[in-house]
């Protein structure tokens, strides 16, 4: 999914448990101006599905706060 400029895109992993961590990556720019945040949450789920629905919805609200325009107070 691209949101402005930032490219999102949720990486659930499988645990030895049979669970699955909900992984996200963020990245941004092209060539050697790139870069890519990755985020591991704590929180472990019950399918694959659960946990990238979860890295999708943490991706796009960490864009979202991220690319809100600063307050400036005087």
């Amino acid at each position: 999914m691209t949101l402005g400029r930032y490219r999102i895109s949720a990486r659930p992993r499988a645990l030895a448990d049979g669970r699955f961590a909900a992984f996200v990556s963020i990245a941004s720019g092209t060539g050697s101006a790139s870069t890519d945040r990755v985020m591991r949450f704590t929180e472990d789920f019950a399918t694959h599905e659960a946990a990238a629905r979860y890295a999708m919805a943490q991706g796009i609200d960490w864009v979202r706060e991220t690319a809100r325009p600063a307050i400036r107070t005087n």
